[in-house]
């Protein structure tokens, strides 16, 4: 028994040679339709996970700025800079040597309440200020972040702050 196409009526063999270029066509603008509604959910997902990595960051650095002036006994300095490429949390001791050093991304600003970049702890488990934090993005549909450093030097992080 042969079944090649060459047997085959030719009516049958015209019909089923493939997909016609209207199809591919079709095919090709629903699939951009759909990427077209999907981008800007990807984008601001996107920039939500930053801002959240960027948070994790910080307030793991201030993590081990208070571990290590409570084991070095002198006060331990955290600033960090906005400006820098790539941008930088560096935690200095008090004789200004370097502890750590931890980057973040460059779509990321952090945002001081008040005025200054710095958090100074104390070896008696406290901080010099109560400092907030605003962890915010280029992209301002995203949701921004805070940290807050109270004055027993508790660190916690929350959704919130404006980023305007």
């Amino acid at each position: 028994m042969n079944a090649s196409a060459n047997n085959l009526p030719e009516k049958l063999r015209m019909t089923s040679s493939g997909f016609t270029l209207i199809e591919m066509m079709v095919t090709i603008v629903v699939l951009a339709i759909i990427v077209s509604i999907a981008a800007p959910s990807m984008s601001n997902q996107l920039a939500n996970q930053r801002v959240k990595s960027t948070t994790a960051t910080l307030a793991n650095a201030l993590k081990e700025a208070k571990a290590e002036s409570i084991i070095r006994r002198q006060n331990v300095t955290l600033s960090y800079n906005n400006t820098s490429n790539p941008r930088v949390i560096t935690i200095t001791s008090s004789d200004t040597s370097v502890i750590a050093n931890y980057s973040y991304t460059a779509q990321n600003t952090i945002r001081p309440l008040l005025s200054t970049t710095t958090v100074i702890f104390e070896p008696s488990k406290r901080v010099t200020e109560v400092r907030t934090f605003t962890i915010c993005d280029n992209n301002l549909n995203a949701t921004s972040r805070q940290i807050v450093v109270n004055k027993v030097a508790k660190i916690t992080s929350q959704t919130g702050g404006t980023c305007t």
